[in-house]
């Protein structure tokens, strides 16, 4: 579950910085250039991609092993 939360943060992130930059025109060339709401959009994009890296890489904390096996030692 790691691996597709990382692939599809990271997909996010491309997807979501290339609308933005379309949205402030430095990537000319589509509908989209030179409409802000692209910018905001792709920043949105952008946002969930991060929490999905960070949910996808973050450390599980690991519990404390157990005492003794119930047998009464």
């Amino acid at each position: 579950m790691r691996i597709v939360l990382t692939i599809i943060g990271v997909l996010f992130l491309f997807v979501g910085s290339f609308w933005a930059l379309q949205g402030i025109n430095i990537l000319p060339g589509s509908f989209m250039s030179g409409h802000i709401q692209y910018l905001f959009l792709g920043l949105v994009i952008d946002a969930a991609g991060i929490f999905l890296l960070v949910l996808g890489n973050r450390r599980r904390k690991h519990l404390p092993p157990t005492q003794g096996s119930g047998s009464g030692h």
